[in-house]
């Protein structure tokens, strides 16, 4: 009544690798938190060339901090952001996308248990959160960006 299986099936677990890299959970939140902390830091460049002097030297060492995190989770320097890029931009709006991006940083952070990385992106939360003039949290519409 059935006929017998002629072809390999494409469900075996006999042990075979993947085409495809696989990477443990481990790795893969390494490479989300970098990727979180490269895009702040990217924003970070951009409030700095758009801030006054006084708010840019903060931002500035800010910069320096993330730089420093990425550095240790990458192995290498990474790449900054021109500082002409973004003129034009709204800074408030600049401040509530860099908001959420802290808040993924820290969430992955603390997924991760990285204590340094989750001080830093509640810090970079508390500081874009002041300077977008909110009094405890940002709009929800920063989660869009």
């Amino acid at each position: 009544m059935y006929e017998p299986i002629r072809t390999k099936s494409i469900h075996s677990t006999s042990g075979e690798q993947s085409r495809f890299p696989r990477h443990s959970r481990e790795e893969e939140l390494d490479i989300q938190l970098a990727g979180h902390l490269a895009a702040l830091l990217a924003l970070t460049d951009a409030l700095r060339a758009l801030s006054p002097a006084d708010e840019a030297a903060e931002l500035g060492e800010a910069g320096g901090e993330l730089s420093a995190h990425l550095r240790r989770l990458r192995g290498g320097s990474p790449v900054r952001a021109v500082a002409g890029a973004v003129r034009g931009t709204d800074l408030a709006a600049l401040h509530r996308r860099a908001h959420a991006l802290a808040g993924r940083a820290l969430v992955v952070a603390a997924s991760r248990a990285d204590t340094g990385a989750a001080i830093l992106a509640a810090r970079r939360m508390e500081a874009h959160a002041a300077a977008a003039g909110s009094t405890g949290s940002v709009a929800p519409t920063a989660l869009a960006a």
